[in-house]
């Protein structure tokens, strides 16, 4: 049943309707739904409508956080690549001193091959000598028997076949340079083979040394390459890591063109909204005198102000009434209290199931008293269309924690 011009009392209790019509309808659909609400608590007093405004308020904080992220996460890169660029002039300082090192090592090689042929040819020569001094040593044994056992010249005889006393002294001579000459050739046999045993001696020493050496520059390559292998384990593991903070890095630059798209499409949709608000301005309106209103028009119209403005104070309570009022109003919207209600992307406690959860449960008593008010024509908020929770973007009338434009 329409009800033309309907004038609701402001004291009297709210009425009693009839929940055959809508309302009941309403109630049905959301019986399911608001036990789970109940319970789980989605829908407390208060929570007020998410407005493009928001949503876009809402998409930059977000943008904000994900560019800061973004930005730590670029930070750390650049942190890993300073590392890597760091362990990498390392590296390539500790390869040329394995080189080096290498080097070096290979060269002690080759002197410690040279020494061996040394030391063979040394220990060839002693033998040699020891050889020549026993051949020298076994002649002069011979010669010394030959003289004093088979006495094959004697003093005496000397003597006695010498011609003269100089001949006598002659042929002592020989003999004295004789033995004196074997003499120097064993003591030259001794001599010459101690050099030779000294040469092998110092041929051993400088091979110890080199030995020596070839160890100290092992133990240094060895300690080298372990730390080469370490830098180039560390080096791969900052690889790693710069690679999962570069895919990171991506995936946030991708987010934040899918937030920019977001933002541009919302602010987009906050154009739309203002600008269909300056039409709806410029465009007749309906006094509140021609409006009708359905039985079960002040219980749609509580329960959405408990919805909206269920914690706000009473003015806003009306003010958001007087919104949907004055929708009704313009030629620009739906006529009826359900068609601006319900229609598509206006409210969001329609979209939520919070209306619909609490239209099975009812409003409160000063709820409806704000919804009949609004009905009379209270409006203290003039003609606006659109409310907000307050932000300093928008410009307009505020009442509690809301803006209205």
């Amino acid at each position: 049943m329409s009800i033309t011009n309907i004038q609701v009392p402001a004291e009297k209790s709210r009425l009693r309707f009839n929940l055959k019509g809508p309302l009941k309808a309403y109630k049905k659909i959301a019986a399911s739904i608001i036990v789970l609400a109940l319970v789980s608590g989605l829908f407390p007093v208060g929570t007020f409508a998410e407005t493009t405004s928001e949503k876009i308020k809402k998409a930059e904080e977000l943008k904000k956080q994900t560019e800061a992220q973004k930005d730590a996460v670029s930070e750390k890169k650049e942190e890993l690549e300073g590392e890597r660029a760091v362990l990498k002039g390392q590296l390539d300082q500790l390869n040329a001193d394995l080189e080096e090192i290498s080097e070096n090592l290979e060269n002690i090689e080759k002197k410690i091959d040279v020494k061996y042929e040394e030391i063979e040819a040394a220990e060839k020569e002693v033998e040699e000598a020891k050889n020549e001094e026993a051949k020298q040593y076994d002649f002069m044994k011979k010669r010394i028997k030959r003289i004093y056992e088979k006495r094959e010249v004697s003093i005496f005889e000397s003597f006695i076949t010498a011609t003269s006393y100089a001949d006598f002294l002659n042929k002592s001579e020989y003999i004295n340079k004789t033995e004196e000459y074997d003499q120097k050739m064993f003591e030259r046999c001794i001599e010459l083979r101690e050099q030779v045993e000294e040469k092998e001696a110092n041929l051993n020493k400088e091979m110890d040394e080199l030995n020596a050496l070839k160890e100290q520059a092992s133990a240094e390559q060895s300690k080298v390459s372990t730390i080469v292998s370490n830098t180039s384990g560390a080096i791969a593991s900052k690889d790693g890591a710069i690679s999962a903070a570069e895919l990171e890095e991506a995936a946030y630059k991708a987010e934040l063109e899918a937030q920019e798209a977001n933002l541009t499409a919302l602010k987009k949709q906050l154009a739309e909204e203002q600008a269909m608000s300056r039409r709806a301005a410029q465009m007749a309106w309906r006094d509140v005198s021609e409006l009708t209103y359905e039985e079960s028009d002040e219980e749609l119209l509580a329960c959405l102000i408990y919805c909206e403005a269920g914690n706000q104070p009473y003015e806003g309570q009306v003010a958001v009434g007087a919104v949907v009022i004055n929708r009704m109003r313009s030629a620009a919207y739906p006529n009826s209290m359900v068609g601006v209600i319900y229609q598509n992307k206006q409210f969001s406690p329609v979209a939520s199931g919070r209306l619909a959860a609490r239209l099975a449960i009812g409003a409160n008593e000063r709820c409806h008293q704000a919804a009949r008010d609004a009905m009379n024509g209270s409006t203290p908020v003039g003609n606006c269309l659109y409310f907000r929770t307050v932000i300093p973007e928008i410009n307009g009338q505020i009442i509690g924690d809301h803006v209205f434009y």
